[in-house]
């Protein structure tokens, strides 16, 4: 059973930094896209940033210049580095494995989200 586990949030001040990270853990094959969403109350859940395999990277407008998100594809883990945080960036962060090629098949997985809350 493939299960995503997230670390890093916290409370943090504007301006500041803080650093996400996601562990796939399970019988792994290979992951082809990992990434990371949040949802504020009251608000849609969106994307923040996602990585491919081969490292293309895609970011939310809000976000750029700011986030920036790695991989260890040896080690399925997918990392998000926040700088300058902003009380807009307050959500609860979820991780996402999407293509995960296991001996079963192919499949997906949520994280069980972590809270990042920026105070003014």
């Amino acid at each position: 059973q493939v299960q995503l586990v997230e670390s890093g949030g916290g409370l943090v001040q504007a301006g500041g930094s803080l650093r996400l990270s996601c562990t796939a853990s399970g019988s792994i094959f290979g992951i082809n896209i990992m990434g990371w969403y949040r949802q504020a109350p009251g608000k849609q859940r969106e994307l923040v940033a996602v990585i491919t395999r081969g490292g293309t990277t895609n970011y939310a407008d809000s976000v750029k210049g700011r986030f920036t998100i790695s991989r260890d594809n040896a080690k399925n883990t997918v990392s998000l580095q926040m700088n300058s945080l902003k009380p807009e960036d307050t959500a609860v962060y979820y991780c996402k494995a999407s293509d995960i090629t296991t001996p079963m098949g192919v499949t997906n997985r949520w994280g069980q989200g972590t809270q990042v809350t920026v105070s003014s």
